[in-house]
């Protein structure tokens, strides 16, 4: 598949920026049936693999995929179901949790900087530093004057990845309210979920319309041509996966990546 065959899932001012007007169920373009998506799911994982091994070897380009959503959209298991198979050499996630009292010293892109993508390497962000004009916005944890100047600061900072090789791929999991609510319950019904429920879950859950104002001003201020923000239906899980996997296939394949060529003729080499 062709970038361009993703045009229709791309968030701008005129598609896809109303969250609750948006359908978080499976597209067209995706199969209706699971067993067929899980199929191309497997073929896309082996391609990814050895895309992700050629983009190591090449070096002339680094890859930050940031995933962000609601509460229980899936960005962890997301992040287990596409990557699955890949050489974690070449291949990293970091998340970005409240903040440290040390990394609350410095300003808040620092811990950020400190994760991005090297040379061959694709780096996943699970929550970004998005939180910082989203979490800290909802919350109030800084005044208007503060955050809202953090639109530029974020600009700036991916258009220094952009010129410095880095592709940007930023994802939003789309789940609507209902689908959180069973999400959130399933966790409380399975003993061994247990562990992913916080209570604090429900304070954010409180917040759900203040969230999706404060997503829908990050996608207004923040998709650009070199780091454009793709909506991803996600209430079905087996969906998001695969259009995960074909987005960072087509990623990939825009760098028509081969293997080096060898200065010397193997055939003429004799190993005794």
């Amino acid at each position: 598949m062709d970038l361009k065959d993703f045009n229709h899932y791309l968030i701008t001012p005129k598609q896809n920026n109303e969250l609750a007007k948006v359908d978080s169920h499976p597209w067209e373009d995706i199969p209706s049936c699971k067993l067929e998506a899980g199929e191309e799911l497997d073929r896309l994982r082996k391609q990814i693999a050895d895309l992700q091994q050629r983009f190591f070897i090449d070096r002339r380009k680094k890859f930050l995929i940031v995933l962000q959503g609601m509460d229980t959209s899936g960005k962890n298991s997301t992040i287990r179901h596409v990557f699955k198979g890949v050489n974690p050499q070449g291949v990293h996630v970091s998340s970005f949790d409240k903040p440290t009292n040390h990394e609350l010293a410095h300003d808040y892109l620092w811990r950020v900087h400190q994760c991005a993508p090297r040379d061959g390497e694709i780096m996943i962000f699970d929550r970004s530093h998005y939180e910082d004009v989203l979490a800290v916005r909802v919350n109030k944890l800084k005044p208007e004057s503060v955050w809202r100047k953090r639109f530029r600061h974020i600009n700036d900072f991916e258009q220094l990845l952009a010129d410095e090789d880095t592709l940007i791929l930023k994802l939003f999991l789309h789940i609507d309210s209902e689908t959180q609510r069973e999400r959130l319950q399933n966790r409380l019904d399975v003993p061994m979920k247990n562990w992913k429920f916080d209570p604090s879950d429900l304070t954010a859950r409180k917040f759900w319309n203040r969230y999706e104002v404060a997503y829908e001003e990050v996608f207004e201020k923040t998709s650009t041509p070199h780091a454009p923000w793709y909506l991803i239906p996600s209430s079905k899980k087996w969906a998001r996966n695969l259009l995960v996997a074909r987005l960072v296939v087509a990623y990939l394949n825009e760098l028509r990546l081969s293997y080096p060529k060898v200065d010397f003729d193997p055939a003429t080499i004799e190993i005794t």
